[in-house]
């Protein structure tokens, strides 16, 4: 699904914003519009939580040639999207849903959510949770 809307001024020109569930992730794309200034672009997409999908989903990331993903904090579903998408060379935030879902009367739906993460991110409104690198071997000789 292809939307154009006309919104504020952004921080983030591409971005993705990412709600995770357990079996499944719905994904919002918001880019500039190619030829009317001022204009946004999103594009909502579902995927599985499995490896070639999520390997799917980053070849998307990059022919849209995102800047930025981020993505809300649940459970430890987050975990091996965070990682996948990090190892394909995408910057990744991780948001605290309090922060970023504190908003009275909003309907909640996955797509809703992805589209409303996107939104918030592209308009500098947040900031990500610090994500402990991963531990290295320290043991070389």
């Amino acid at each position: 699904m292809n939307e154009i809307s006309e919104e504020s001024v952004t921080q983030y020109a591409r971005v993705r914003a990412i709600d995770i569930g357990k079996a499944g992730l719905v994904a919002c794309v918001r880019i500039p519009h190619e030829t009317i200034s001022g204009r946004r672009v999103q594009e909502v997409r579902e995927y599985a939580t499995t490896t070639p999908a999520l390997l799917g989903l980053a070849d998307w990331l990059r022919c849209q040639q995102v800047e930025l993903v981020a993505m809300e904090a649940t459970s430890s579903y987050w975990k091996p999207v965070f990682y996948l998408l990090e190892a394909e060379g995408f910057t990744c935030w991780l948001l605290n849903a309090r922060h970023v879902k504190n908003v009275p009367g909003r309907p909640k739906t996955d797509k809703l959510d992805a589209v409303w993460l996107a939104k918030v991110v592209e308009r500098g409104m947040c900031r990500p949770s610090l994500v402990q690198p991963k531990p290295f071997d320290s043991c070389a000789t």
